[in-house]
Protein backbone atom coordinates (compact mmCIF):
# COMPACT_ATOMS: atom_id res chain seq x y z
CA UNK A 1 0.00 0.00 0.00
CA UNK A 2 1.33 3.14 -0.91
CA UNK A 3 2.34 5.78 1.94
CA UNK A 4 -0.39 8.77 0.58
CA UNK A 5 -3.30 5.79 0.52
CA UNK A 6 -2.91 4.46 4.10
CA UNK A 7 -2.07 8.16 5.27
CA UNK A 8 -5.45 9.26 3.87
CA UNK A 9 -7.22 5.95 5.56
CA UNK A 10 -5.24 7.35 8.99
CA UNK A 11 -7.08 11.17 8.17
CA UNK A 12 -10.50 10.44 9.93
CA UNK A 13 -8.76 9.53 13.09
CA UNK A 14 -6.90 12.52 12.99
CA UNK A 15 -9.97 14.81 12.68
CA UNK A 16 -11.95 13.23 15.58
CA UNK A 17 -9.05 14.82 17.96
CA UNK A 18 -9.57 18.44 16.43
CA UNK A 19 -5.90 19.31 16.38
CA UNK A 20 -3.54 19.97 13.23
CA UNK A 21 -0.62 18.55 15.51
CA UNK A 22 -3.09 15.21 15.21
CA UNK A 23 -2.96 15.14 11.62
CA UNK A 24 1.60 14.99 11.76
CA UNK A 25 0.82 11.95 14.09
CA UNK A 26 -1.38 10.34 11.53
CA UNK A 27 1.73 10.51 8.88
CA UNK A 28 3.62 9.50 11.57
CA UNK A 29 1.35 6.36 12.36
CA UNK A 30 1.53 5.75 8.45
CA UNK A 31 5.32 5.49 8.61
CA UNK A 32 5.41 3.44 11.40
CA UNK A 33 2.88 0.72 9.91
CA UNK A 34 5.12 0.47 6.77
CA UNK A 35 8.12 0.06 8.53
CA UNK A 36 6.50 -3.07 10.43
CA UNK A 37 5.48 -4.12 7.34
CA UNK A 38 8.95 -3.90 5.83
CA UNK A 39 10.56 -5.48 8.97
CA UNK A 40 8.22 -8.56 8.57
CA UNK A 41 9.54 -9.20 5.26
CA UNK A 42 12.76 -8.80 6.15
CA UNK A 43 13.35 -10.88 9.14
CA UNK A 44 11.15 -13.72 6.53
CA UNK A 45 13.56 -12.85 4.01
CA UNK A 46 16.87 -13.72 5.23
CA UNK A 47 18.73 -16.25 8.26
CA UNK A 48 20.54 -14.38 10.81
CA UNK A 49 23.51 -16.21 13.14
CA UNK A 50 25.88 -14.64 15.53
CA UNK A 51 28.99 -15.64 17.29
CA UNK A 52 28.35 -16.26 21.23
CA UNK A 53 30.75 -16.45 23.70
CA UNK A 54 32.74 -19.84 23.49
CA UNK A 55 29.88 -21.69 22.08
CA UNK A 56 31.08 -24.38 18.96
CA UNK A 57 28.45 -23.32 16.85
CA UNK A 58 26.70 -20.36 15.55
CA UNK A 59 23.15 -19.08 17.34
CA UNK A 60 21.17 -18.92 14.10
CA UNK A 61 17.76 -17.34 13.63
CA UNK A 62 14.67 -18.26 11.03
CA UNK A 63 11.57 -15.93 10.81
CA UNK A 64 9.51 -18.32 9.24
CA UNK A 65 6.32 -16.44 7.66
CA UNK A 66 4.34 -18.91 9.14
CA UNK A 67 4.80 -17.23 12.38
CA UNK A 68 7.40 -19.56 13.63
CA UNK A 69 10.52 -18.45 14.81
CA UNK A 70 13.19 -21.80 14.32
CA UNK A 71 16.50 -21.35 16.88
CA UNK A 72 19.20 -23.50 15.77
CA UNK A 73 21.50 -23.95 18.81
CA UNK A 74 25.30 -25.75 18.73
CA UNK A 75 22.87 -28.51 20.77
CA UNK A 76 19.02 -28.37 20.85
CA UNK A 77 16.86 -26.42 18.60
CA UNK A 78 14.18 -24.42 19.93
CA UNK A 79 11.20 -22.62 18.38
CA UNK A 80 8.54 -20.10 19.42
CA UNK A 81 6.11 -17.53 18.04
CA UNK A 82 6.95 -14.51 16.56
CA UNK A 83 5.41 -11.37 14.68
CA UNK A 84 6.55 -7.35 14.98
CA UNK A 85 3.96 -5.67 16.97
CA UNK A 86 4.77 -2.15 17.57
CA UNK A 87 7.88 -2.38 16.60
CA UNK A 88 8.74 -5.03 18.97
CA UNK A 89 9.56 -8.72 18.08
CA UNK A 90 6.99 -10.30 20.03
CA UNK A 91 7.72 -13.94 20.81
CA UNK A 92 5.69 -16.77 22.97
CA UNK A 93 6.81 -19.74 24.75
CA UNK A 94 9.51 -21.29 24.06
CA UNK A 95 9.71 -25.30 22.81
CA UNK A 96 12.63 -27.09 22.57
CA UNK A 97 14.46 -31.41 22.41
CA UNK A 98 15.88 -31.98 25.53
CA UNK A 99 19.47 -33.34 24.54
CA UNK A 100 22.35 -33.29 26.81
CA UNK A 101 24.64 -30.49 25.98
CA UNK A 102 28.10 -29.23 27.38
CA UNK A 103 28.13 -26.22 29.17
CA UNK A 104 29.15 -23.74 26.57
CA UNK A 105 26.10 -25.00 24.64
CA UNK A 106 24.06 -24.67 27.27
CA UNK A 107 24.83 -21.43 28.11
CA UNK A 108 24.06 -20.53 24.49
CA UNK A 109 20.35 -21.88 24.67
CA UNK A 110 20.45 -20.11 27.86
CA UNK A 111 20.89 -16.15 25.81
CA UNK A 112 18.49 -17.50 23.11
CA UNK A 113 16.02 -18.65 25.72
CA UNK A 114 16.23 -15.13 27.45
CA UNK A 115 16.18 -13.12 24.50
CA UNK A 116 12.84 -14.90 22.71
CA UNK A 117 11.04 -16.46 25.63
CA UNK A 118 7.36 -14.85 26.31
CA UNK A 119 9.25 -11.75 25.29
CA UNK A 120 8.47 -8.09 23.19
CA UNK A 121 12.29 -7.59 22.38
CA UNK A 122 13.19 -4.05 21.06
CA UNK A 123 15.35 -4.35 17.36
CA UNK A 124 17.18 -2.51 14.75
CA UNK A 125 17.43 -3.69 11.88
CA UNK A 126 19.95 -1.70 9.14
CA UNK A 127 19.53 -2.96 5.78
CA UNK A 128 22.38 -0.57 4.17
CA UNK A 129 24.09 -3.96 2.77
CA UNK A 130 21.12 -5.87 1.27
CA UNK A 131 23.82 -9.04 1.27
CA UNK A 132 24.94 -8.43 4.36
CA UNK A 133 22.16 -6.88 6.67
CA UNK A 134 22.53 -6.71 10.66
CA UNK A 135 19.81 -7.09 13.24
CA UNK A 136 20.62 -5.69 16.38
CA UNK A 137 18.17 -7.39 19.48
CA UNK A 138 18.34 -6.07 22.62
CA UNK A 139 18.02 -8.25 26.08
CA UNK A 140 16.31 -7.62 28.94
CA UNK A 141 19.39 -5.88 30.78
CA UNK A 142 20.06 -3.67 27.80
CA UNK A 143 22.81 -6.16 26.15
CA UNK A 144 22.73 -6.47 21.95
CA UNK A 145 23.39 -8.52 20.28
CA UNK A 146 24.34 -8.39 16.32
CA UNK A 147 22.95 -11.08 14.16
CA UNK A 148 24.08 -10.94 10.18
CA UNK A 149 21.61 -12.04 8.04
CA UNK A 150 22.36 -14.22 4.72
CA UNK A 151 19.22 -14.60 1.90
CA UNK A 152 17.46 -17.36 2.17
CA UNK A 153 17.18 -19.59 -0.83
CA UNK A 154 13.36 -19.30 -1.40
CA UNK A 155 14.06 -15.25 -1.39
CA UNK A 156 17.08 -15.29 -3.99
CA UNK A 157 15.84 -17.86 -6.07
CA UNK A 158 12.18 -16.39 -5.89
CA UNK A 159 10.71 -19.66 -5.64
CA UNK A 160 9.63 -22.15 -2.39
CA UNK A 161 11.55 -24.81 -4.48
CA UNK A 162 11.14 -28.41 -5.10
CA UNK A 163 11.99 -31.38 -1.76
CA UNK A 164 13.42 -33.77 -3.02
CA UNK A 165 15.34 -37.14 -1.45
CA UNK A 166 19.36 -38.24 -1.96
CA UNK A 167 20.31 -41.47 -1.28
CA UNK A 168 24.53 -40.40 -1.18
CA UNK A 169 27.24 -43.38 -1.04
CA UNK A 170 29.96 -43.38 0.91
CA UNK A 171 32.24 -43.50 -2.10
CA UNK A 172 32.77 -40.49 -4.32
CA UNK A 173 34.05 -40.97 -7.93
CA UNK A 174 36.49 -38.46 -10.21
CA UNK A 175 34.55 -36.91 -12.48
CA UNK A 176 34.70 -34.03 -15.59
CA UNK A 177 32.36 -30.96 -15.95
CA UNK A 178 33.49 -27.81 -16.77
CA UNK A 179 36.25 -28.85 -15.36
CA UNK A 180 37.78 -32.33 -13.37
CA UNK A 181 36.44 -32.33 -10.08
CA UNK A 182 35.13 -35.40 -7.58
CA UNK A 183 31.31 -36.01 -8.20
CA UNK A 184 29.23 -37.62 -5.30
CA UNK A 185 27.38 -40.56 -6.29
CA UNK A 186 23.45 -40.27 -5.75
CA UNK A 187 20.39 -42.14 -5.96
CA UNK A 188 17.13 -40.32 -5.79
CA UNK A 189 14.86 -41.83 -3.11
CA UNK A 190 10.54 -40.77 -3.04
CA UNK A 191 8.45 -41.13 0.00
CA UNK A 192 4.87 -42.08 -0.12
CA UNK A 193 2.13 -40.53 1.76
CA UNK A 194 2.47 -43.39 4.50
CA UNK A 195 6.31 -43.22 5.16
CA UNK A 196 6.99 -45.69 2.67
CA UNK A 197 10.58 -45.50 0.58
CA UNK A 198 10.52 -46.40 -2.78
CA UNK A 199 14.08 -46.86 -4.64
CA UNK A 200 13.57 -44.26 -7.80
CA UNK A 201 17.00 -45.20 -9.19
CA UNK A 202 18.54 -48.60 -8.57
CA UNK A 203 22.14 -47.85 -10.09
CA UNK A 204 24.48 -44.78 -8.33
CA UNK A 205 24.66 -41.70 -10.33
CA UNK A 206 27.38 -39.24 -10.44
CA UNK A 207 26.28 -35.61 -9.09
CA UNK A 208 28.12 -33.19 -10.83
CA UNK A 209 26.76 -30.21 -8.60
CA UNK A 210 27.18 -29.05 -4.96
CA UNK A 211 24.76 -29.29 -2.60
CA UNK A 212 25.16 -26.15 -0.22
CA UNK A 213 25.37 -27.19 3.52
CA UNK A 214 25.81 -30.90 3.19
CA UNK A 215 29.22 -32.41 4.42
CA UNK A 216 30.27 -35.75 2.65
CA UNK A 217 31.23 -38.67 4.87
CA UNK A 218 33.05 -41.44 3.23
CA UNK A 219 31.98 -43.68 6.49
CA UNK A 220 28.19 -43.24 6.41
CA UNK A 221 25.68 -43.70 3.90
CA UNK A 222 22.71 -40.97 4.19
CA UNK A 223 19.60 -40.40 2.64
CA UNK A 224 19.09 -36.53 2.78
CA UNK A 225 16.86 -34.07 2.38
CA UNK A 226 17.01 -31.32 -0.42
CA UNK A 227 15.61 -28.51 -1.75
CA UNK A 228 16.24 -27.81 -5.29
CA UNK A 229 15.87 -24.27 -6.54
CA UNK A 230 15.58 -23.74 -10.24
CA UNK A 231 18.45 -20.72 -11.26
CA UNK A 232 16.35 -18.20 -13.92
CA UNK A 233 19.69 -17.55 -15.14
CA UNK A 234 22.23 -19.22 -14.23
CA UNK A 235 26.21 -18.23 -15.55
CA UNK A 236 27.73 -20.60 -18.43
CA UNK A 237 28.96 -22.61 -16.26
CA UNK A 238 26.00 -23.37 -13.67
CA UNK A 239 23.54 -25.95 -13.48
CA UNK A 240 19.96 -25.05 -14.18
CA UNK A 241 19.51 -25.85 -10.55
CA UNK A 242 20.86 -24.72 -6.84
CA UNK A 243 20.69 -27.94 -4.49
CA UNK A 244 20.20 -26.86 -0.83
CA UNK A 245 20.81 -29.16 2.15
CA UNK A 246 17.84 -29.65 4.23
CA UNK A 247 18.08 -32.17 6.84
CA UNK A 248 19.71 -35.87 6.81
CA UNK A 249 16.50 -38.48 6.94
CA UNK A 250 18.81 -41.43 7.35
CA UNK A 251 22.37 -42.60 8.58
CA UNK A 252 24.04 -45.65 8.41
CA UNK A 253 28.28 -46.43 9.06
CA UNK A 254 29.85 -48.28 7.03
CA UNK A 255 32.94 -50.46 7.52
CA UNK A 256 34.51 -49.79 3.98
CA UNK A 257 33.60 -48.40 0.26
CA UNK A 258 30.79 -49.34 -1.75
Amino acid sequence: MKLKYLAIALFPLALAACQSSDIQKAGDLAVSVLQQQNADKTLASYQWSTNTENAPKPLVLNFNDNGTLSIATSCNGMSTSWKVENNLISTGNIMATQMACETNAMKQEGVASALFSNRKAPFVLNTTDTQNPTLTIISSTGEKLVFTGKMTPETLYSSQGETIFLEISPETKKCTGVAPQTCLQVREVKYADNGVKTQVDKDWTLFYDQIEGFTHSASERQIIRVKRFERKNPAADQSNYAYIYDMAVEREAVKGTL
